[in-house]
């Protein structure tokens, strides 16, 4: 059986040190970038230079990859020629209060408009009350009064003209116009009323009403000049409020000349702060009050005032280039902005200023890095972000309902311009792209990162030069080109292939931490191979607990397994046992019983229900198999049972599936199978062996098996030969096989499978459709024929 044995040259692909021109990392070139990720790399590149509504990108692949940083470390690049950057600030709304405005300005611009109106506000306060309160006011304020007394007392002469032929009199007092009866040109006094008779009475009355029949028109003239009076102290007032206000805004005005929102801003807190100047008359509050009344007149004002107040709600003053956002918690809010309330006596308030931006606002003119798992898990976050991306605005709305909200407000939306950058892994993009229509036409670009590249010369110089550069970066000890070596090695080993490296480099840089810890432990200065050797045991020892206690019931014999001898219808099959960072192989007894009936082959564990759909297709891959290779010509009268002893979780995978035919075939034909050998590798119905997954662990774990049970030298693996490209096994594997204590065979056929586990030749089946005698094929065959005379028999 020899020939079919793997090499020793092929059962490690082992790195040739001497390509390495230095001893240490320490002689290595700095180097900061990305390995093996050519494609992600130009589609990244791609998606991000290009300015077309849905060109965002999706960027896929497995943690460890890179796909973080470098897209980060990409954005921030390509931000530094971002200059579109915008301030953004909301206001108050004087026509819509409940719709706050937004207004953006040039980079930087925001803060100085926001100090502007603050200090236009403050200014107000202050010189408003004083020019009110100025002599030039107190002068033509006296004008106003003596014309509005002279124009009164021509008004009231003109009345008195009239009423002399009425017996009454006029006069103007501060509760107004009173008219009073006169006698002899004096004041009829209260005892000359009381001694009037009813007619004197009636009479006077009589009078009294024709004279205000008569001087109707000249009393409403003197209540429009009452009007009138006030109207023009307003007017006096309002202009000086105007002046003040115009002569502390031209710094403002001019500042933001080109900025058409904010001069009509400016021009709406003018009007608005004319119209409401009495406001300010009242800002200095006398020393005199005390108490509740204080209170209620600061809080008041202070309501009142946040009308000129700036939310400076983006600023970007300090910002270079463009921004680039990591949100880490992409909520609704978080993401799109929120509003915020206070407590008024048990009711909720809100106002312009409480309007809080969210990441998408802070990324706007740049780029935003979320992460797909932690948006999807909110659907008012996903459904957000994609209706913004729609209308290229931003909408600002609380989506969770406050209670006793007594106030509600309806901002201005902002206009959006950023890049979204979405990574996740290929099962979430799949769903997306499958399931979600807005996906397809939002996220063109897809940038995929790979877990593996070609271990080529050049790959393997640049894990070099990144094992160097973490060095210097995280201040780690030098690694000699040895250790070197050795991580390639153990790359190729992430990659499950001879010809491959991983791109997973979180585990590459596990390994740099932990050989460090380990060299400094043993107070040495460089990092050698025996270092990362003791790093990669350690790890294993961590975390092999569970397959040192499965050990110990093979070594007890409480798990039945027999590594030497020969049985009919028993055969030791490879399966992998994941526990989380470790995975190791785990031998199974299978079994097959085989007798007369038309059952064809069962699983036992398909049967209760503990097997997958991937098992369960392999063993009706059987039943093809054996059909067309003893069938063609005669009935199948067969039933045959197969288990997995000693298993009771669910089985899955179709690796098993030459393993169960070889005892099948066993059953059939009482030949005895070689217990020393264990197999793995699935078939298709032509017989043809098909690659499987997890080679080296199932190698190294029934090698482990054995040499806990005790090594007799005649234990081995078959492989499918497909398999030989990904052995990176253990040194101690490597040993064994090379002191021809333990042998990997690998096969093509299940043909040659059988031969080696029997020893016996299968056969190949003549022009009369016979098997040759002795044949493995030809005694099976003879006893189907024999199931098919007793059926008939029967």
């Amino acid at each position: 059986m020899d020939k079919y044995k793997i090499g020793l040259d092929k059962l490690k692909n082992k790195c040739n040190t001497d390509i390495f021109e230095f001893e240490t990392t320490e002689e290595v070139d700095n180097w900061e970038g990305i390995i093996g990720q050519k494609r992600a790399i130009e589609a990244l590149e791609f998606g991000i230079s290009i300015d077309r509504e849905g060109y965002n990108i999706y960027v896929s692949g497995l943690n460890g990859t890179g796909r973080n940083s470098y897209s980060y470390s990409l954005a921030k690049e390509y931000s530094k020629f971002k200059n579109n950057s915008k301030d953004w600030c909301y206001v108050y709304n004087f026509q819509k209060p409940e719709n706050p405005k937004a207004i953006f300005l040039k980079k930087g611009k925001g803060k100085i408009f926001k100090k502007e109106v603050d200090k236009l506000i403050d200014i107000l306060k202050e010189k408003i009350p004083e020019n009110l309160s100025s002599k030039n006011y107190e002068e033509k304020l006296d004008n106003l009064y003596k014309n509005h007394r002279r124009i009164i007392e021509n008004i009231i002469n003109e009345l008195n003209n009239i009423s002399k032929e009425y017996d009454f009199k006029f006069e103007y007092t501060e509760k107004g116009i009173v008219t009073f009866p006169v006698v002899n040109g004096k004041p009829m006094s209260k005892a000359q009323l009381n001694d009037l008779d009813e007619e004197e009475i009636k009479e006077l009355k009589a009078k009294s009403n024709k004279l205000q029949s008569v001087t109707f028109d000249i009393i409403e003239k003197l209540k429009n000049q009452e009007n009138n009076l006030l109207y023009q102290i307003s007017y006096l007032e309002k202009s000086i409020v105007s002046d003040t206000i115009n002569s502390q805004l031209k710094s403002a005005n001019k500042i933001f000349e080109d900025n058409k929102k904010v001069i009509k801003f400016l021009e709406e807190v003018k009007i608005d702060i004319i119209e409401n100047y009495d406001r300010f008359k009242n800002t200095n509050t006398s020393d005199n009050q005390r108490g509740i009344d204080l209170l209620h007149q600061k809080a008041n004002q202070d309501d009142f005032f946040i009308r000129y107040e700036i939310n400076l709600f983006i600023d970007n003053s300090k910002l270079e280039g463009g921004a680039v956002i990591r949100e880490l918690n992409p909520t609704y809010h978080n993401l799109l902005g929120k509003i915020e309330y206070v407590n008024q006596l048990g009711v909720l308030k809100t106002d312009h200023t409480k309007i809080k931006p969210g990441s998408l606002h802070e990324a706007n003119c740049g780029y935003i890095i979320i992460q797909a798992k932690d948006i999807l898990k909110n659907k008012f976050a996903w459904e957000g972000l994609k209706r913004a991306l729609k209308s290229n605005q931003i909408k600002i709305e609380n989506v969770f309902k406050e209670s006793l909200l007594s106030q509600s407000l309806k901002p201005e939306p902002i206009t959006l311009d950023v890049k979204v950058i979405i990574i996740g892994d290929h099962y979430i993009y799949q769903l997306l792209y499958a399931n979600d229509e807005d996906f397809k036409k939002l996220f063109r670009i897809r940038a995929d990162f790979d877990i593996e590249m070609k271990r080529t010369e050049k790959n393997m110089k640049l894990i070099a030069k990144f094992i160097s550069y973490h060095c210097r970066k995280n201040k780690l000890l030098p690694f000699n080109k040895d250790s070197i070596g050795k991580i390639i090695e153990y790359s190729s080993r992430l990659a499950r292939d001879q010809k491959k490296l991983t791109c997973r480099f979180n585990y590459i840089v596990e390994l740099l931490y932990e050989a460090d810890a380990l060299a400094r432990w043993e107070n040495e200065n460089i990092v050698n191979k025996h270092h990362i050797k003791q790093a990669l045991d350690s790890k294993i020892y961590r975390n092999n607990q569970y397959e040192t206690k499965l050990h110990e019931l093979f070594k007890e014999g409480t798990l039945l397994i027999e590594t030497n001898g020969y049985e009919i219808g028993q055969i030791n099959g490879l399966a992998v046992l994941d526990s989380g960072e470790y995975s190791f192989g785990r031998p199974n007894r299978i079994t097959v019983s085989t007798f007369v009936g038309e059952d064809g082959i069962v699983s036992i564990e398909r049967e209760v229900e503990q097997s997958g759909s991937s098992y369960d297709k392999g063993v009706l891959i059987l039943n093809g198999y054996i059909g067309s290779k003893f069938a063609k010509f005669k009935p199948l009268s067969l039933s045959a049972s197969i288990t997995f002893e000693q298993s009771y979780g669910i089985i899955d995978g179709d690796s098993a599936s030459s393993t169960e035919l070889y005892a099948l075939l066993s059953s059939l034909s009482e030949i005895p199978i070689n217990q020393a050998i264990a197999v793995t590798g699935s078939i298709n119905q032509k017989g043809e062996i098909q690659p499987i997954g997890g080679v080296n662990e199932k190698i190294e774990g029934y090698y482990k098996v054995c040499k806990t049970k005790g090594l007799l030298g005649g234990e081995g693996v078959i492989i499918p030969h497909q398999n030989v490209t990904n052995l990176m096994l253990s040194d101690e594997v490597i040993d064994a096989v090379r002191q021809n204590k333990f042998s990997i065979y690998s096969i093509k056929t299940v043909d040659e499978g059988i031969e080696i586990l029997t020893g016996v030749k299968a056969g190949k089946m003549n022009e009369n459709g016979k098997y040759p005698e002795k044949s493995v094929y030809h005694k099976v065959s003879k006893k189907l024929s024999q199931f098919v005379e007793y059926t008939k028999d029967k």
